[in-house]
């Protein structure tokens, strides 16, 4: 692979650089880092040894929380660390590095929540063939697609932004490598680069999105058809309330980010929007299966007695 850059290494402007703002952040976002590292962790360790989690929903959940906790570790500690000694330098293997596996993570996260929401269509609208359809190799297969795709997503966009040449500024307007603001900075042409940019990418997260809602249009469908009782329609429902609210958390923020035609250009608001599912995200996750979900809470409490 042919690299001609001239910038061997990039400075990341971080948030702010007012000093009391900086140390406003750094304390909330540590937590929120913590939050996430503690909560998804917990997570995993009970769907590993809770035998009444040892079911398809829950074995996705694990996996999901896993991407949280490898997406906000990819992005966030570089951040933390912006606050407390200002800009930070980042070599140009390193910045293609944080772009790839952020893309890995954030592209495998959009197509697992779409093989959540076809769990919850089949547990809901097909419960008799659920363990046949959701066998324990079919869901080992969906999982491996979901990787397997981010990791080729992200590949394709770190292979061609290597490619690039940057022979200008290096400062990056942002607390860490993404496409836009690389782009931005390139001396090359980066004309395929915004294709991909803008076909692959917003087919990455348009496509997932579009099997959510049809998956969800097909539950509503169903239950307000086949279930008469309003206890009895409620209760399907409730089981897609923790998901739903994830979906939203995590894809309003990426749509907002990557589906429109994007200039190359990195803004404010792209900045701000990036940290809801880079940073706010990941942490609330854990949180919204906790309170939300009785089996998880459960679990956790029989662990905790456990150590106690």
């Amino acid at each position: 692979m042919r690299n001609q850059t001239a910038v061997r290494e990039f400075i990341l402007l971080g948030l702010t650089d007012v000093p009391g703002l900086k140390h406003f952040f750094f304390t909330f976002f540590l937590l929120l880092y913590l939050t996430c590292l503690l909560g998804n962790g917990a997570i995993v360790a009970m769907v590993i040894s809770e035998p009444r989690l040892h079911t398809p929903m829950y074995f996705f959940l694990g996996n999901l929380s896993c991407l949280d906790i490898f997406y906000s570790t990819v992005t966030v500690p570089k951040m933390l660390t912006g606050f407390l000694f200002g800009h930070q330098p980042i070599s140009f293997s390193g910045c293609l590095a944080q772009l790839h596996f952020f893309h890995f993570l954030g592209s495998t996260e959009a197509v697992l929540l779409a093989t959540m929401a076809y769990d919850r269509y089949v547990a809901i609208c097909n419960p008799l063939r659920y363990a046949l359809v959701m066998s324990p190799r079919i869901c080992l297969l969906l999982a491996v697609a979901s990787w397997a795709t981010g990791f080729v997503h992200a590949t394709m966009h770190s292979v061609m932004t290597s490619q690039l040449s940057f022979c200008g500024h290096n400062h990056i307007h942002h607390f860490f490598c993404d496409i836009k603001p690389l782009l931005n900075l390139a001396c090359s042409s980066t004309s395929l680069n915004m294709t991909l940019l803008n076909i692959v990418t917003t087919a990455i997260v348009l496509g997932p999105f579009t099997l959510i809602v049809l998956s969800y249009l097909y539950i509503i469908s169903f239950v307000l058809h086949k279930v008469q009782s309003q206890e009895g329609r409620w209760k399907p429902f409730s089981t897609c309330v923790s998901h739903l609210t994830i979906v939203a958390l995590f894809y309003i923020p990426v749509l907002l980010n990557y589906t429109p035609p994007s200039s190359g250009r990195s803004t404010k608001g792209d900045v701000s929007v990036s940290l809801l599912y880079s940073a706010v995200t990941p942490a609330l996750n854990p949180l919204i299966y906790t309170l939300r979900n009785q089996e998880v809470r459960s679990a956790l409490k029989k662990i905790l007695q456990r150590k106690l």
